[in-house]
């Protein structure tokens, strides 16, 4: 009994310190008014083949606040190297480019980050990204403190319209 107690406790002490701790992030100070309020939904990735060196992530960016944010940065456990990349036309060739200076999230607007387009890059993958195995990451934002999500593994080369997953999202807004 006191196992099962003591089990409980940790697994409420747990829950509880996670959302203060997601919740509680502040404002970087330049604007005493600054709303921060960031939503993420419909996150995804694809599954990969065994040895393949990358992968991508798709999410859709809907900045709810008063001011412009961007997003700067992404970082996963199933690599050490993350990045945030677009495709560029270079002649008759499409290419992969990262963006050092993240993507741009204005005021009341939403970005999408879809294949062909803007994207979450994960590089020198160590193992395949698994169908049905959420991949964890942490989108960093300038303004706007980090937030945590879990992008749902589609079969390779699906997508979430037309797939059982159609419709699925994860909206997270941040205070």
């Amino acid at each position: 009994m006191f196992m099962l107690r003591t089990a409980l406790f940790s697994s409420l002490l747990l829950v509880s310190t996670t959302l203060l701790a997601h919740h509680g992030g502040s404002h970087d100070g330049d604007s005493g008014d600054h709303d921060s309020r960031i939503e993420i939904s419909q996150p995804w990735t694809r599954a990969t083949p065994p040895g393949a060196g990358a992968g991508g992530g798709f999410v859709t960016i809907t900045n709810h606040g008063d001011q412009d944010d961007r997003l700067m940065g992404v970082t996963t456990p199933i690599t050490e190297r993350s990045e945030i990349h677009t495709m560029e036309m270079d002649g008759d060739v499409m290419r992969m480019a990262p963006l050092p200076g993240g993507i741009e999230l204005p005021a009341g607007s939403t970005v999408t980050l879809a294949p062909g387009g803007l994207h979450l890059m994960f590089m020198e993958l160590p193992a395949p990204i698994v169908e049905g195995e959420p991949v964890p990451v942490t989108l960093e934002f300038q303004h706007a403190p980090s937030i945590d999500v879990e992008l749902h593994v589609l079969p390779p080369g699906a997508s979430p319209e037309g797939t059982a997953s159609e419709g699925m999202s994860h909206s997270h807004p941040v205070h």
